[in-house]
């Protein structure tokens, strides 16, 4: 039977004839939209306590903390391999030479057997981007840009510091290069209803991307976000509301494109909202009943 939707977890195993884990690595970087570069106090949501696994601290080296996270799933996995998953904040955000060595030094530790690359799309050079691209003739590289939103009055209002031009233009110059390019978008930011969103799907769908994550708004403790919604109060979905939006959004995704999820799932004691109380793979299972009884497939309304 055809699957709903061209899943991650189906499409890494085909990368690699072992199992794979990802690794979070916290390299120390920081980000343009902090530092005052371009901004200062990072987007309204952001805290980066809501991702950052127990053994993923940049007191620690990057060789430490993956022989950590290395522990932690070899007693379950004993023949597994570890993408390194440089994750905290913007991971391209300093000089080439000093790039090099936080990658290399990861590629280095045994049993590690490629990178992933979290960054914003304005902070990629060509230079960075010819060395990737070096680096994945020997390794598997995947590059994850934060785009959130294809409407740049989303992207001011939530304090981003770049445009959704500035997304598809490093999107494409990191295809152009043959490197694996992932996104990362938001459903549900202040000002977007489903309609916003459903309008942007093509839009995404149409930039040169390997693998899309989408994951609901989530209003953290002590963000200015978590200020405005206090002195504010929005609409954030229910869970049966962002069922119905993501199954309705992933009908405008072509069917090439590789979902690798729907939801984050925040620490409990950060949460402000939407507090579901369910876990990822149970809105996965909840998704996937719906898409089964409502007959849906990513791509069946793709133009």
């Amino acid at each position: 039977m055809e699957p709903y939707y061209n899943d991650f977890g189906t499409w890494l195993r085909r990368q690699f004839p072992y199992r794979v884990q990802k690794l979070s690595v916290d390299a120390g970087f920081s980000c343009p939209n902090r530092d005052g570069r371009i901004g200062t106090g990072g987007c309204i949501y952001c805290d980066n306590r809501t991702f950052n696994p127990a053994y993923c601290n940049n007191r620690k080296s990057i060789t430490q903390q993956l022989e950590d996270g290395k522990r932690f799933f070899s007693r379950k996995y004993p023949d597994i391999k570890y993408l390194a998953y440089f994750q905290a904040f913007t991971n391209t955000y300093a000089p080439l030479a000093q790039l090099k060595i936080l990658y290399e030094e990861a590629l280095r530790v045994d049993d590690v057997v490629g990178l992933v690359v979290g960054t914003r799309p304005d902070c990629v050079s060509d230079e960075l981007l010819d060395y990737l691209a070096e680096l994945r003739r020997r390794c598997f590289v995947l590059v994850e840009y934060g785009i959130e939103s294809a409407n740049n009055d989303t992207l001011r209002r939530i304090n981003r510091g770049h445009t959704f031009e500035q997304a598809r233009e490093t999107v494409v110059r990191t295809h152009e290069r043959g490197i694996l390019c992932g996104g990362h978008i938001i459903l549900g930011l202040p000002g977007e209803d489903s309609s916003e969103s459903l309008r942007q799907a093509p839009v995404i769908s149409a930039l040169p991307l390997d693998i899309l994550k989408i994951h609901q708004m989530q209003i953290i403790e002590g963000t200015r976000l978590a200020k405005i919604y206090q002195e504010t109060p929005f609409h954030v979905y229910s869970i049966e509301e962002y069922i119905e939006l993501v199954s309705n959004y992933i009908q405008l995704l072509r069917k090439e494109i590789v979902l690798e999820r729907f939801v984050s799932q925040s620490p409990a004691d950060l949460l402000v909202a939407p507090r579901w109380g369910i876990k990822n793979y149970e809105f996965t299972n909840l998704l996937v009943n719906h898409l089964r009884k409502h007959h849906i497939h990513q791509g069946q309304l793709a133009g």
